[in-house]
């Protein structure tokens, strides 16, 4: 444990995608694995308030904390790998900040001085910075800067970076600069240049990396690292080479080969000891060494974009390991899903999720997905919007309320067996106004969730505006879909199942979210299970 805070900053170079999360999220895990207080924070440059109103296509999926923020979805790498809950204060935007900056202005705070990009932009970042570290909570922070160096939206957060540096003295606060070394296979060599330009860029903001992170897809050999070292003004040692892995979980290890752990410690005077990843690697082995394989079809709409459900997709990884089985998710466009040919999409799967989403588009496929599974015994999990196709395809095919629908869809539905919840009526704006957060549950005893669960109530994340409507729950009951986890406050339905089916569960909560390495969520885990029984009994 430190007496001082300090800090660590990641940006990167030459263009985005390099995987600066994934790195922040490897070295804090080999940092915690040393016992230190480990905490990861994203700083987003782009404009929105949060994420919360972009389409998936646009920025991945939204990935929503305990406390009910609405964040990028590297906060969710970040929980996956430290399994320490993340809030509101790991994730700001640039929207946010001149929110706060112009809110200040119009109270009249800045004593009627002209409010500039420096020092009031530049001062509520560095703010926002040292929040985590202020708390009391943490030895280290690490501050992924998004975006990459020189473009015009990330330069507030550099300079910021750069008072910091300065502000907090030696030894208190460094800089990983994340930079490409493409191979070009006409020549046959790995390029630097781009390095080179990139760590100049850098320092043409007043930023000297202390250390560089370099991904590339070949070895790198010890003259080109000792070049490196030279034309970028850093020691040999700290240039740290990112090869390409087969799993991101892999990148702990391969950045611990490299000595990241050991060079960010001794730039930042504090004491160095071999990791324990004792757990960590016995996931990795589980995860290497399935012992068999199920196929699970992830039924969405937006599944061209991966990253639109990376929480899901990574809690299978995770429910994967546990159960020593491969999950192949075979991803399927709910849009292009009928009567005709549901069966031939899904009768080689075993098992189906259908995914979390908002509008329209697609819904009617899912709903045939639901009721082909239904009818055909095949395990089937549905989350938020899933679960609630689940209600609505049971409403129409065995209550026979052929209309049936979500007032989302059909506002002037005869039979809105979802609909908009009471405090959700009068608003108009739509960012951060769903149901957000984590919320209680209390489960049914002995049903599918309490087994699963070991517990009679759990704490889960939502981001909803629609709901189980009360008003169909006796009927739907007595026709045999039951609700088997409700809200003790609001009495609001949060899971159904039909106990006569093999496993058949929807949850209006998003489980995937508290999914990590350390505690993979349980009803990944078993739904897995009851795939792989299923794949056995066919």
């Amino acid at each position: 444990m430190t007496t001082t805070t300090k800090y660590i900053f990641v940006t990167g170079g030459v263009t985005s995608s390099l995987g600066k999360g994934i790195i922040a999220a490897s070295l804090a895990k080999l940092l915690q694995a040393q016992g230190y207080r480990t905490t990861i924070q994203k700083l987003d440059p782009y404009i929105n308030v949060d994420p919360g109103t972009l389409n998936p296509y646009e920025h991945g999926e939204c990935y929503v904390t305990d406390d009910g923020a609405e964040t990028d979805l590297d906060l969710g790498h970040y929980e996956r790998f430290l399994n320490v809950p993340t809030s509101q204060s790991n994730n700001v935007t640039t929207g946010r900040i001149y929110q706060s900056v112009i809110e200040k202005e119009r109270r009249g705070e800045f004593l009627g001085k002209t409010v500039q990009v420096i020092p009031h932009i530049t001062d509520e970042i560095k703010e926002r910075i040292q929040i985590l570290g202020k708390s009391g909570d943490y030895d280290i922070v690490i501050t992924e800067i998004g975006g990459t160096v020189g473009d015009i939206e990330s330069l507030p957060y550099i300079e910021a970076v750069r008072q910091l540096k300065w502000e907090l003295g030696e030894n208190n606060a460094i800089v990983i600069h994340l930079t490409l070394v493409p191979y070009l296979s006409a020549a046959g060599e790995l390029k630097t240049k781009p390095t080179q330009h990139s760590v100049k860029t850098l320092m043409e903001s007043g930023v000297q990396a202390d250390v560089l992170v370099c991904r590339t897809e070949h070895d790198l050999p010890s003259d080109l690292r000792t070049k490196l070292a030279l034309f970028c003004n850093v020691r040999e040692e700290a240039v740290i080479q990112s090869i390409d892995a087969s799993t991101i979980y892999d990148v702990p290890n391969l950045m611990l080969e490299q000595g990241l752990d050991k060079v960010v410690l001794k730039k930042l005077a504090l004491k160095s000891d071999a990791p324990d990843l004792t757990q960590w690697n016995q996931f990795l082995k589980r995860h290497k060494n399935p012992n068999t394989e199920v196929t699970i079809g992830l039924i969405g709409k937006y599944v061209e974009l991966q990253d639109s459900y990376k929480s899901i997709l990574e809690a299978f990884i995770h429910a994967g390991a546990e159960n020593e089985v491969k999950v192949h998710v075979e991803s399927i466009h709910s849009e292009y899903i009928n009567e005709d040919n549901v069966k031939a999409k899904l009768a080689h799967l075993d098992g189906v999720l259908v995914a979390p989403g908002f509008g329209e588009r697609g819904i009617e496929g899912k709903i045939d997905v639901v009721k082909y599974v239904r009818e055909n015994n095949m395990p089937f999990f549905g989350i938020c919007l899933g679960m609630q196709m689940a209600v609505i395809e049971f409403s129409r095919n065995v209550l026979n309320l052929k209309d049936a629908n979500s007032t989302e869809m059909n506002p002037n539905t005869e039979n809105p067996v979802i609909s908009l919840m009471e405090a959700q009526k009068d608003i108009t704006d739509k960012g951060g106004t769903m149901r957000l957060g984590a919320w209680a549950c209390d489960l049914k005893r002995d049903s599918i969730v309490e087994k699963v669960y070991k517990a009679n109530t759990i704490q889960e994340r939502h981001r909803h505006r629609y709901e189980f409507n009360n008003a169909y729950k006796n009927d739907i009951e007595a026709a045999g879909m039951v609700a088997t986890g409700t809200n003790p406050d609001t009495g609001l339905v949060e899971v159904v199942e039909i106990p006569t089916h093999p496993w058949f569960v929807g949850v209006q909560y998003h489980p995937e979210y508290k999914s990590t390495v350390a505690n993979p969520h349980p009803l990944f885990v078993a739904f897995v299970k009851a795939a792989l029984k299923h794949k056995k009994k066919k």
